[in-house]
């Protein structure tokens, strides 16, 4: 007798033969490049690990979903799968029509037979799903900054999967999982979820689930899409790898998933332990606040740090997968080993190093204790991680035009040449303008592809550990935010905001721009005929009305000092 959970389950592809006749016919069709995000949509799809969807929901599946984490036809499914695209794409193409979905670099994975095509309400997709209509959580951010406008639902056919060249022998997929329980004999087995490196609090409560459930253990980590600013997966699959001896040998798996996270919490949670029945688990570890995204705009907590436990609690039987519940593992000092933290020796002293405190550990170069983490895991992350003082950032200032941002950059940057270290770029509006941006004009979308592009050679400038000032107007909120996100994988980003008025800006008038903006001769102007959205948090805040040029390049010195980028 084959165990449900070693038997093989559907998957979208078509046979090999079918696959390459369908290439030569797909060559002829409309095609979409698919983003990051579809990417691991599509292959997750594919392979059964979104079973059972058989393809991009429909608008009724879809809604079903949004509104009572149900499908049309009453199936449990919490979170929404859709191929959002531009309208432009969506206008050339109707239901009844076949497209191709193609990679970054346009090879074809799939055919997306179209049955829908909608616009989605996304505000209260947000506010069901998310739980929030509030920009500071990245999956709401990406519906109404990053993710296109129309819905295109519809069955898939798949040809191949997409491509990767990295831990090829640790990418499994539902089946190959279910292949590899069968010959191992694992009836039994308990998944970690993870995004964060694996330390010694994890290793004992994963001991302790995998005891407690009398299972076996399958270490399961996200290597799709998670949170702007988490440590990338390359480094955390290394520090995995380095720990994974610390178990008993044949007890224990490591598994890569190629899932696109959107920290929806509660409803994140409930997807998770789906994914993981169809990847033939038969218990899944939660833990608090699973899949949280931080703080809202109000600075508390998106979700109750319960509130995943309880939904996955009450839906486990219609999943059939058992959660077991993520007990928080602390130091005790007197006895030199971890305790669940209800279980803790009356009068011990307890040790717990929170994330942010690892962080700024590591930024500071300070010692990370051995009973906290690995000397293998710590080695990893020192080494993308080197102290702040020796990683690349950048500077970036937004205000209105003549508030003397590149005035202000250009003594920055000579400032920290004479400090020397570190190469410094100044990536200024105009010399932009010139050299990379010359075809673009000023509408909202070409400033738009202008401020983006500065973004991403700041990040490359960053991520090899040089320093870029960039100074260009950045009228708009999304935007500067999706250059922070940009940039903040690799290193720090200072936003400054040069906040001189309108009234002193138009005073100064060097370039005569302003005059020609009151006499209509400039369209869609900053500041006079179109918006300048003021940042509300940026770093620091500097006016040159009334102060010296060297005086605000001083005070970025100092913030830049206090940040430990620079030494004093």
């Amino acid at each position: 007798m084959t165990l449900s959970n070693h038997a093989p389950i559907p998957e979208l592809y078509v046979s090999h033969d079918s696959a390459q006749k369908l290439k030569v016919e797909a060559a002829q069709l409309p095609s979409w490049d698919l983003t990051a995000r579809q990417v691991c949509d599509l292959e997750l799809l594919m392979n059964g690990g979104f079973a059972p969807l058989r393809g991009f929901q429909s608008e009724a599946d879809y809604n079903g979903t949004v509104e009572n984490m149900r499908t049309a036809d009453g199936t449990l499914w919490p979170m929404p799968v859709t191929l959002d695209v531009s309208e432009k794409f969506a206008e050339a193409v109707a239901p009844g029509q076949d497209i191709a979905l193609r990679d970054a670099e346009g090879v074809i994975l799939a055919i997306l037979s179209i049955s829908d095509k909608w616009v989605p309400n996304k505000s209260k997709e947000a506010e069901h799903v998310f739980g929030a209509d509030d920009l500071a959580h990245p999956a709401v951010n990406y519906l109404h900054n990053v993710a296109g406008p129309v819905y295109l639902g519809g069955a898939i056919t798949g040809i191949q999967p997409p491509v990767h060249y990295d831990f090829k022998a640790r990418r499994d997929t539902p089946n190959e999982l279910r292949a590899f329980f069968r010959k191992m004999g694992w009836r039994r087995i308990v998944a970690f979820q993870t995004r964060n490196p694996l330390h010694r609090a994890h290793q004992e409560l994963t001991f302790r689930a995998a005891r407690e459930a009398e299972a076996n253990l399958l270490i399961h980590p996200v290597v799709g899409m998670t949170k702007p600013g988490d440590v990338d997966h390359f480094t955390r699959v290394r520090c995995y790898e380095a720990v994974l001896d610390q178990y008993p040998a044949s007890t224990t798996h490591l598994s890569l998933l190629n899932l696109a996270m959107r920290m929806g919490g509660p409803r994140e949670a409930l997807w998770h332990a789906i994914i993981r029945k169809n990847h033939g688990l038969t218990h899944f570890i939660v833990g608090r606040d699973h899949a949280g995204p931080g703080k809202n705009s109000q600075g508390k907590d998106f979700y109750d740090p319960y509130a995943a436990q309880v939904l996955v609690a009450a839906h486990q039987k219609e999943i059939g997968i058992e959660m077991v519940d993520f007990k928080q593992m602390v130091y005790v000092q007197e006895k030199s080993q971890y305790y669940p933290v209800d279980e803790v020796p009356e009068g011990s002293t307890v040790l717990d190093i929170s994330g942010t405190e690892l962080r700024r550990r590591l930024r500071e170069g300070l010692d990370i204790p051995d009973w906290f983490s690995f000397p293998q895991v710590v080695t990893e992350l020192r080494r993308t991680s080197p102290p702040r003082a020796k990683q690349g950032f950048t500077v970036f200032f937004t205000g209105l035009s003549g508030s003397g941002k590149s005035t202000i950059a250009n003594a920055l940057m000579v400032k920290l040449m004479e400090m020397g270290g570190r190469p410094v770029t100044l990536l200024d509006g105009d010399v932009v303008r010139k050299h990379l941006s010359s075809e673009l004009g000023f509408s909202k979308e070409h400033r738009d592809i202008n401020i983006k592009r500065i973004g991403y050679v700041a990040s490359e400038i960053t991520k090899n550990g040089g320093i870029a000032i960039c100074a260009p107007i950045a009228p708009y909120t999304a935007t500067r935010r999706a250059v922070r996100e940009m940039i903040e994988a690799f290193g720090a980003f200072i936003e400054v905001h040069v906040a001189t008025s309108i009234e002193e800006c138009e005073r100064r008038d060097r370039k005569g721009l302003y005059k020609l903006a009151r006499e209509g001769k400039i369209k869609e102007f900053t500041g006079i005929s179109d918006p300048y959205e003021a940042p509300t948090k940026a770093e620091l805040v500097v006016d040159t009305e009334g102060t010296d040029v060297d005086y605000c390049a001083q005070q970025v010195i100092l913030k830049l000092e206090s940040m430990g980028l620079i030494k004093a």
